[in-house]
C-alpha cells in the first residue's frame, strides 16, 4: 500500500456532499471552519452536474490527503455523488487516503444497508440505472464499505457546531499523524521522537498554569526543528496557535517587530484584518487557549515588543521560546529550560547518511570516511546535513581530501550559523572566547579565570556570558568544554 502522504498533495481535504441537501447549511459551515484552520480544502460548488464526474474532480480527489463524505438523506439519489464515493474508496486502497464519513441526519446502518429514507433515495436511482446492474452493485458495495468506517453521526453530537468542532479537530489530528508516521522514512525526523515526549512532559499540557518553556542550545543543534515538531503535534489542542519563525532576522527589518506582532495576532485570532487596537486584541487573547512558538529570540526586548508579558494569556496557554542565549529566558521569567544536546552517534550517522547516500546507512566502502565525519560534526544536525549534501555522489578520493580540508577550514554554511553567537559578543567577550578556544579547552575554569583576570579582563561575567550563549560549557570536575566546530 502506498503512503497517503505522497509528495505534492494539492489539497488537505476533499469534501463529497449532496448539494441540494447540505450546500447552504452543514457543508458551508464545515467548509468555513476548515478554511479558518488554514486547511486547504476542495469543495465542488457546481450547481449543475452531469451523470459522470469530471476528470478535474477525479484529479482533485487523488490530490487530497483526506476525503470527508457528508452522507445526507438525498446523497444516494445522485449518481455523481456515488461515483465520487467509489473513486474515494479506490484512493483509500491505492494511496492509503484517509476517509472520514459524516452521517448528517441519517443512520449509519441505513447507509450501510440502503434502508429507511436514505434507502428510498437510492431506490430512485435504481430506477434510472436498472439496466446497469454492475454499476448499481458497485455503488451498493461502496456504501456498505464507507458506512463501516469510523465517522461522525450527527444524531449523537449536538449541536451542529459541536459536530463541526469535533470533525475539524479529528481532521487536524489525522493530518498531523502523517507528519509523525513512523514508516514514512522520508518525512521522519531523526532522533526527534524521544525529545518531543520529554518536552511535552515539561510543558505539562494538562496543567492549568501559563507555561513558558525555553529550548536552549548552540546554533545548528536543532532547536527550531524540535520546536516545529512539538508545534505540529500539539497545536490542534489549542484554540489558536502561531509559530513565529526567525524572530532575530525579522526584527532587524524596518517595522519588523510590528509585523511580527501583527502576524501573531492574525494567526491566533484567525483574523487576517486584525484590528490595530492592541488592548482589544489582547483582551480577546485573554479568553483563549493558545500555543505560541517564538523561534530564534536573541534579546528580551523582542518578546516585550511582540507580546509584552505572560499576563495577557490564559492559564491553559503555552509558550515555547528557542534561543542561543539563556539570559533571554531568565529575563522573561522562564523557569523550565530544555537544553538541546548533540545527537547520539547512531542518530547522527542516520541523519548524515540520508543526505550523503539517500539512505539510512553509509554505502559499503564509505564507513571509515563517515566515521571521520561523525567525529568532526559531533552530533550537530546542521553540520551533518551540510556535510552530507556537500559529499553526496563524490568519489572516495574527494571525500578524503574534503575531510582533511574541513579539519582546517570550516564549511561556509556551518560557519555562517555558528558565527552569529560570536558576533553578538562585545570586544572583551570575543577576546575571552578566542583565548579559551585556542588555549583552554578541557582546563579547570578557576585556573582560566585567574589567567584572564591577570590579563586585565573581567572573567566572571565574561565566562558567564559565553556559557549563557552556548559557546562554552562547564563540565564535570569544573572543566571547560567547547564543541570542536566552535
Amino acid at each position: 500500500m502506498a503512503s497517503s502522504s505522497r509528495n505534492n498533495k494539492k489539497y488537505d481535504v476533499f469534501v463529497s456532499f449532496r448539494g441540494e441537501d447540505t450546500r447552504d447549511n452543514f457543508t458551508s459551515h464545515l467548509y468555513s471552519a476548515l478554511c479558518r484552520q488554514n486547511i486547504q480544502t476542495f469543495i465542488d460548488d457546481q450547481l449543475n452536474r452531469g451523470d459522470e464526474i469530471s476528470e478535474s474532480l477525479v484529479n482533485a480527489i487523488e490530490a487530497s490527503a483526506i476525503s470527508v463524505i457528508v452522507f445526507s438523506e438525498g446523497y444516494a439519489s445522485s449518481g455523481w455523488c456515488l461515483d465520487e464515493l467509489v473513486k474515494i474508496l479506490e484512493c483509500k486502497k491505492e494511496y492509503a487516503q484517509i476517509v472520514i464519513p459524516v452521517f448528517y441526519r441519517v443512520d449509519p446502518s441505513d447507509v450501510r444497508n440502503q434502508t429507511g429514507s436514505f434507502g428510498n433515495s437510492f431506490s430512485k436511482l435504481e430506477e434510472r440505472f436498472k439496466e446497469n446492474s454492475k454499476k448499481l452493485q458497485t455503488w451498493r458495495n461502496a456504501l456498505k464499505e464507507a458506512a463501516t468506517l469510523s465517522g461522525f453521526p450527527s444524531q449523537n453530537i449536538r449541536p451542529e457546531s459541536e459536530l463541526i468542532n469535533e470533525a475539524i479537530n479529528h481532521i487536524l489530528k489525522r493530518l498531523l499523524d502523517q507528519v509523525f508516521r513512523p514508516n514514512d522514512n522520508k518525512n521522519q525526523l531523526v532522533g526527534v521522537e524521544s525529545r518531543v515526549e520529554e518536552i511535552e512532559s515539561l510543558l505539562g499540557v494538562q496543567s492549568k498554569d501559563v507555561y513558558a518553556l525555553g529550548i536552549w542550545g548552540i546554533g545548528g543543534i536543532g532547536k527550531t526543528t524540535i520546536a516545529r515538531a512539538i508545534f505540529n503535534k500539539i497545536s490542534s489542542d489549542f484554540e489558536g496557535s502561531c509559530f513565529l519563525e526567525n524572530v532575530r532576522e525579522e526584527s532587524k527589518k524596518p517595522g519588523g517587530l510590528v509585523c511580527l506582532r501583527q502576524k501573531l495576532l492574525s494567526n491566533l485570532l484567525k483574523d487576517k484584518n486584525v484590528s490595530l487596537d492592541i488592548g482589544l486584541n489582547f483582551r480577546r487573547l485573554s479568553r483563549m487557549k493558545v500555543l505560541i512558538v517564538f523561534d530564534d529570540v536573541t534579546c528580551f526586548s523582542q518578546l516585550e515588543s511582540i507580546i509584552g508579558s505572560l499576563d495577557c494569556l490564559t492559564p491553559v496557554s503555552r509558550i515555547i521560546i528557542t534561543t542561543r542565549n539563556k539570559q533571554v529566558l531568565r529575563n522573561w521569567g522562564v523557569r523550565k529550560i530544555y537544553e538541546m544536546e548533540a545527537l547520539e552517534y547512531h542518530h547522527a550517522l542516520e541523519l548524515f547518511s540520508r543526505h550523503a547516500f539517500k539512505q539510512n546507512r553509509p554505502d559499503v566502502g564509505y564507513e571509515k570516511f563517515s566515521s571521520k565525519v561523525m567525529k568532526y560534526a559531533q552530533g550537530v544536525p546542521l553540520a551533518l546535513k551540510v556535510l552530507g549534501c556537500f559529499l553526496y555522489e563524490r568519489e572516495k578520493e574527494v571525500w578524503e581530501s574534503a575531510i582533511d580540508k574541513l579539519q582546517r577550514i570550516l564549511h561556509p554554511s556551518i560557519l555562517e550559523v555558528l558565527k552569529i553567537s560570536y558576533d553578538s559578543l562585545d570586544d572583551e567577550e570575543k577576546s575571552i572566547f578566542l583565548d579559551v578556544a585556542c588555549f583552554f579547552p578541557g582546563e579547570d575554569v578557576n585556573l582560566v579565570m585567574k589567567f584572564l583576570n591577570a590579563s586585565g579582563f573581567y572573567p566572571e561575567i565574561g565566562i558567564s556570558v559565553l556559557v549563557d550563549k552556548s559557546l562554552i560549557a562547564i563540565g564535570s570536575y569544573n572543566k571547560i568544554r567547547m564543541h570542536d566546530l566552535l
